[in-house]
């Protein structure tokens, strides 16, 4: 369906004409058109006389070249004997002499093997040198059979046409290619960065008229941001309403946020709401690997804009060329930098009443040049965060409108269960869940559908392994004890489902997930996620009294979490609040590194060792104590899985007669605490 077009007011359009937005028809030159056929585009007159008097001399030279340095008269070096021989067989036309070389044609080609060589060469034309002991009767041994003898230097026949491509062939071809590049030279603006298209932009510009038309009605869970850029569309429809008073609209506004939430479809919302000329290019799209080709982009690419402004330029991943420029340049460094260079020197030289704003994107707003951040290039920074629930459900809703939704799908417990998730995992999820209930033949998307999608995506595929009784009952009780933890355990998330089908790296899988989003963890919350981790190996050890390998994922994840406990916020007695760890990348994730030496000593690095390692012990002592105060539940939730496989939240608490973990404010179990039974709870298959 045809998107319409908004209509700009009278006063907007002459704003448009005015002086401080200049016309772009005014840009370009007249066109010279045929009646009834395209424009011609711009015109390529021909070279200048002295341009030919230059390509003469490229011939004439070119045929010196080839005359002098290449010439030759192409006969092969043959033996005496051999060339005694075919006199003999009467097979030798012609013969001439100079001092001791022979140069003659034989009759018939002979074929030849060089000495060191492997191919064998027809001769017609020879040379052979006469030996200094050979008989002296040899001229008229070669009257004798009928050899003339020539006072002339015998040279191959070549044919005219084949020697005047020898001669001028290669002039004619680079005489050619200069005129080429001269007349793309001249259609694309006449600057040596137009040859060969390298210093031409490689932006694609949006088309407003596509059905795929983006406003801010496609962008949903993040309001705030979205409400940040309303002003910028509509000073780009209405300038004179922000600049009577002498304010200025932002030359350009970076978006901050992680990977898949939005950003993108965010400066396309802009674009699509103001109904302007829209740019999108990469950042790594500008850096070649020849030194000024990013540079002459970056002009391109604003001469552009400026041509059709009011106009919206979008440099996504902006990180990649505008990382902090260093005393030294070494290697693509250097490319780098001079692009970065010109896009400041682009920003700072045109006026915010062009109407040019610059959109940039990028996850690493920690490593961005200042020079680049400061007011009067990049005035606005808009956080883009991960959705809430609420934001969540919107963001379903807008994915969700061509796909086909069964009567039991409900948007506010799909949202409810993917904390964390960005815009981007949502959108696969739903795609995900239509594929899956295609494949099944339905007609619809079902509840189940949402449900296996996810465990997809977080927990990974399913893997059809075959494993043995005992493999099966021990990660029966490792999981079980992390599942046990998680309904004892004051404070603990939910356990919503437990399975022991090996799905991804993982033979088994608990799944925990908050009622609520989270964004301030209390210190005993952060224990007891130790202890559940822990609660798997600690199970295996109560029940067999060996440990194996399985248990691996959970110390990674618990010594992790320890350490940032005790270096990062300051959760430890002995050390106090101390940051003795870098902060990780709020947007991309991952454990961080200092730039130089560790700002603590040796000593201190073995008090957060002990630390760590103090963590660890009690929480995996609390998970042997819990779990022996709490075998029977763990010996009938294990067997539950041998017989089901997998369990849903209602199941666990059937199986195990315990309700949900409550709330860690309550104060925590002792050892002396008795567990807590509930009755049993209607369970339903998984």
């Amino acid at each position: 369906m045809a998107e319409e077009q908004p209509t700009k007011s009278k006063d907007t359009q002459d704003q448009m004409q005015s002086k401080s937005t200049p016309d772009p028809n005014q840009n370009f030159p007249p066109k010279k058109s045929t009646p009834g056929g395209p424009d011609d585009g711009p015109q390529w007159k021909m070279p200048h006389w002295r341009a030919w008097l230059w390509f003469a001399a490229i011939l004439l030279l070119n045929y010196l070249l080839v005359t002098f340095l290449f010439s030759g008269s192409g006969a092969v070096t043959i033996p005496y004997t051999l060339f005694k021989e075919e006199v003999g067989q009467n097979n030798v036309s012609l013969v001439s002499s100079h001092g001791d070389t022979i140069t003659g044609r034989f009759i018939n080609p002979v074929n030849y093997t060089p000495p060191q060589a492997n191919a064998v060469e027809t001769v017609t034309l020879f040379t052979t040198v006469i030996p200094s002991f050979a008989d002296p009767g040899l001229e008229s041994y070669l009257t004798s059979h009928g050899v003339e003898i020539s006072a002339e230097t015998i040279q191959q026949t070549t044919p005219l046409w084949l020697v005047l491509l020898e001669s001028f062939g290669p002039g004619l071809l680079l005489i050619l290619l200069l005129v080429w590049l001269s007349r793309r030279s001249a259609q694309q603006g006449g600057s040596l960065g137009g040859w060969m298209g390298f210093g031409q932009s490689k932006a694609r510009q949006y088309d407003h008229s596509k059905e795929n038309k983006v406003t801010f009605a496609d962008v949903a869970g993040i309001d705030e941001a979205r409400d940040e850029l309303v002003e910028i569309v509509d000073f780009l429809k209405n300038p004179k309403k922000y600049t009577r008073l002498g304010g200025a609209a932002p030359k350009g506004v970076l978006l901050v946020g992680p990977p898949g939430t939005g950003k993108t479809l965010l400066a396309k919302a802009v674009a699509g709401e103001a109904s302007v000329p829209f740019f999108s290019i990469s950042a790594s799209e500008f850096v070649e690997m020849i030194v000024g080709v990013g540079a002459a982009r970056v002009r391109d690419l604003f001469k552009q804009a400026r041509e059709k402004a009011p106009s919206i330029i979008f440099i996504d991943e902006l990180d990649a060329i505008g990382r902090s420029r260093t005393r030294i340049s070494v290697g693509g460094s250097s490319e780098e930098e001079q692009t970065l260079n010109q896009i400041l020197t682009e920003m700072d030289g045109f006026s915010s009443t062009e109407g040019v704003i610059v959109l940039a994107a990028t996850n690493q707003p920690d490593v961005l040049d200042k020079a680049l951040l400061r007011p009067g290039r990049f005035d606005r920074r808009v956080a883009i965060n991960l959705p809430d629930k609420a934001g969540r459900k919107a963001i379903l809703k807008v994915h969700t409108r061509k796909v086909p939704l069964a009567s039991d799908v409900d948007l506010d417990d799909i949202a409810a269960i993917t904390p964390g998730f960005s815009g981007a995992d949502i959108k696969n999820l739903v795609n995900e869940a239509a594929l899956l209930a295609a494949r099944h033949g339905g007609e619809a998307v079902c509840r189940k559908d949402f449900a296996d999608s996810l465990e997809k995506i977080v927990l990974g595929p399913e893997r059809p392994i075959l494993l043995s009784h005992d493999d099966k009952e021990r990660i029966a009780y490792h999981e079980g004890g992390h599942t046990i933890m998680g309904l004892v355990l004051p404070g603990s998330d939910p356990v919503k489902r437990v399975t022991i089908v090996p799905r991804g790296e993982a033979l088994g899988v608990t799944y925990q997930r908050p009622d609520s989003d989270k964004y301030n963890y209390p210190e005993p919350y952060l224990r007891n996620r130790i202890v559940m981790m822990l609660g798997g190996r600690a199970a295996e050890e109560v029940v067999f009294g060996t440990k194996t390998t399985g248990a691996e994922n959970d110390i990674e994840q618990a010594t992790m979490l320890a350490y940032q406990m005790v270096t990062r916020w300051g959760m430890s007695e002995t050390l106090g609040a101390v940051e003795l760890a870098p902060r990780d990348n709020p947007y991309l994730g991952g454990q961080g590194a200092w730039g130089g030496e560790k700002p603590y000593s040796e000593d201190t690095a073995k008090k957060i060792d002990a630390e760590v390692l103090k963590i660890i012990g009690q929480s995996h002592d609390e998970a042997k104590r819990l779990l022996g105060a709490y075998r029977k539940q763990l010996d009938l939730l294990a067997g539950a899985l041998l017989e089901r496989e997998t369990l849903d939240e209602q199941d666990i608490l059937k199986a195990t007669g315990l309700p949900q973990a409550p709330p860690w404010q309550t104060g925590k179990l002792s050892i002396d605490d008795e567990p807590v039974s509930a009755p049993p709870s209607p369970g339903r298959g998984s």
